[in-house]
């Protein structure tokens, strides 16, 4: 079976993540969790923080790496060896983003598929922008983040409120 590439900022991973993840870990004889480097966004934990977290979450699924990348999602693919990219989708909003990416990529490398998992029922709400949000307001983040998560965001916003 291919190498699949799963690629995101994972800025929280979440349980979401995870859920797709081994999902798609039980499809290919190899996934790795590719870590993007430099998204255009504000991050909350740094490249080396996220790829703990993310290794941490899924070292339970024996043909599951982590790696980071910091170029075109494709080149990295490419570069892998990698024949599939999997994408989680949690609602119509997600479709029409992977959809546009999807045959994106197909131009810059056409021997590359993507395979989008529909989000398990229970984690279709759940975003890292939420978690992140509801994190710094104080609330409980237990059920959408694996516990060592929420202790590193608890950190995180325990730090920036002594601050």
């Amino acid at each position: 079976m291919p190498i699949a590439v799963y690629p995101a900022s994972f800025d929280p991973i979440t349980y979401g993540h995870m859920d797709v993840a081994a999902r798609a870990s039980a499809l290919f004889d190899t996934l790795i969790l590719a870590v993007y480097d430099r998204p255009l966004k504000n991050l909350l934990f740094s490249t080396a923080e996220r790829v703990e977290l993310v290794a941490a979450a899924v070292a339970h699924l024996p043909n599951v790496r982590v790696d980071t990348y910091s170029e075109l999602t494709v080149h990295y693919a490419r570069k892998v060896g990698a024949k599939v990219l999997v994408r989680g989708l949690r609602a119509v909003t997600d479709f029409e983003h992977e959809f546009q990416m999807a045959h994106l990529n197909h131009r810059l490398y056409p021997e590359v598929d993507v395979v989008c998992l529909m989000a398990s029922q229970e984690y279709s709400l759940l975003s890292s922008s939420a978690v992140k949000e509801i994190a710094a307001l104080g609330g409980n983040v237990d059920f959408m983040v694996a516990p060592h998560v929420a202790a590193a965001l608890r950190r995180v916003y325990s730090r920036k409120e002594q601050a």
